[in-house]
């Protein structure tokens, strides 16, 4: 990115035009309340939280705490952590050619107070993007504190610098966010004698490489993330840094069926129309897989799995329109079918459950069909359909039968308008749309036993009847 024109180009020019140093907690805060009173959405892409999660948060940022988030996997924690960028001035002066992001008018390395000395007003000013100012580190236990703090750059000893000069510290991720977000993902997962070194950053805002007394009053901004697990299980977060943390914000998953919806609409790349009906079905049937006993649910049931299934919902899609030659690619109850066998792997199941997973996934997918059906056919009187099917109007469907091949099947009948109309298709709608209404229709009256489903395996068909 390329910063306006007319910009301060010397720490001279920077002072007359009044950009005095602000702290980057108070940058956020002052931000923060800007959109607030402003009434801008200051967490675009964060679905559900609304209520929950983000007062806690902005609680936590006007209060100029350092943050973690607790919450199961897929919850949305990093998602959250990176838009807290946005809270940061667009753009902001540094020193140019500085290895830390330092304020012209406030260095605070050795070689950027003697740069400062010796070129006073004259000083270069380069403007870093707030995007530049976020660093992010996943915590894994090969992490070291010369890749957090920093170490000693035998390159800098090489050209001729002593080993107690302190211009031959390499600095590591935390420095280098000076006047920023340092984000650790996972941090539970870091060794324990790494989070010690942390601890000096978070209190007194320096730090301490193998002995060298060298002060950097940094200027950060620490917020992590971790799993209730970890605590007890994969590690944990020691308690003199869980201490130095003024914030300890809990995530959830999405609380309604509409808000996991568009959670899915946001994340998922469909290359085939799915409607709404059916990310319902999607929906409900990640809410049932939280509520099994089958699953562990002490690793969760993450936001991705929903948004996967989603995808390979619209492939399915798109694979049966290769293969039938309909056009538009759209997605119909059918092509839920392919769901359990393919995600079953992103999940844990309890011991004792081995070869069953499919078969629960099946039973809780068909679960989350009737309850969509229930919610759109509320007080539809289904029964002429289920009189014409029964009276030897079979239907039959599969992912090689044409959506007008299952309009075809039934004669007309006021009630398929009605069941098209309840999820919002039209009489001009493609025919694959108006099938995918009429499936729904057919599947909550077979899972109602009020209509029998036969499998052929040899033609890969679904045929509804008595």
């Amino acid at each position: 990115m390329t910063p306006p024109e007319g910009l301060p180009r010397t720490a001279g020019e920077l002072r007359a035009a009044g950009y005095a140093p602000r702290g980057v907690k108070t940058e956020i805060r002052e931000n923060l309340l800007a959109a607030l009173r402003d009434g801008r959405n200051a967490w675009p892409g964060i679905v559900g939280f609304d209520r929950t999660v983000l007062p806690q948060l902005e609680r936590a940022l006007l209060a100029g705490h350092d943050v973690v988030l607790l919450g199961e996997r897929g919850q949305g924690k990093t998602r959250l952590l990176r838009t807290i960028v946005g809270l940061l001035d667009e753009w902001t002066p540094v020193i140019a050619g500085a290895e830390l992001g330092e304020h012209p008018l406030d260095p605070i390395s050795p070689e950027s107070r003697r740069r400062a000395a010796e070129l006073g007003d004259a000083l270069p000013v380069a403007w870093r993007h707030r995007s530049e100012r976020y660093a992010e580190k996943l915590a894994t236990p090969d992490t070291s504190v010369g890749d957090l703090i920093g170490d000693v750059d035998p390159v800098k000893v090489a050209a001729g610098r002593t080993l107690g000069d302190p211009e031959t510290i390499h600095f590591g991720l935390v420095p280098r966010a000076h006047r920023g977000i340092v984000a650790v993902n996972e941090l539970p997962d870091l060794a324990e004698r790494i989070q010690v070194a942390l601890l000096n950053v978070m209190e007194e805002r320096d730090i301490q490489v193998r002995g060298y007394t060298l002060r950097l009053p940094l200027d950060v901004l620490l917020v992590a993330t971790s799993n209730p697990e970890d605590y007890t299980n994969r590690g944990r977060i020691i308690t003199p840094l869980k201490d130095r943390f003024g914030a300890e914000v809990v995530t959830h998953y999405p609380l309604t069926v509409a808000a996991e919806v568009d959670v899915i609409k946001q994340e998922a790349e469909l290359l085939a129309e799915v409607g709404d009906p059916l990310l319902e079905v999607l929906a409900r049937f990640v809410r049932n897989l939280r509520d099994s006993s089958a699953i562990d649910q002490r690793s969760g049931v993450s936001a991705r799995f929903a948004v996967a299934a989603a995808e390979t919902l619209s492939a399915a899609a798109l694979r049966r329109s290769a293969l039938t030659g309909e056009d538009p690619p759209i997605a119909r109850p059918i092509d839920l079918d392919a769901v359990p066998g393919v995600l079953r792997g992103k999940l844990e199941f309890e011991s004792g459950e081995e070869g069953r997973e499919t078969e629960h996934l099946t039973h809780l997918l068909r679960r989350a069909v009737a309850e969509t059906a229930k919610e759109h056919f509320a007080g539809l009187d289904l029964r002429p359909l289920v009189d014409v099917v029964v009276d030897g109007h079979l239907v039959a469907t599969g992912e090689r039968v044409p959506g007008a091949e299952v309009l075809g099947a039934l004669p007309e009948l006021p009630v398929l308008h009605e069941v098209a109309s309840r999820l919002d298709v039209g009489p001009n709608d493609p025919p694959g749309r108006i099938a995918a209404a009429v499936e729904l229709a057919l599947e909550s009256l077979y899972l109602a036993r009020r209509l029998a489903k036969d499998s052929e395996d040899a033609g890969g068909m679904t045929v509804y009847g008595p």
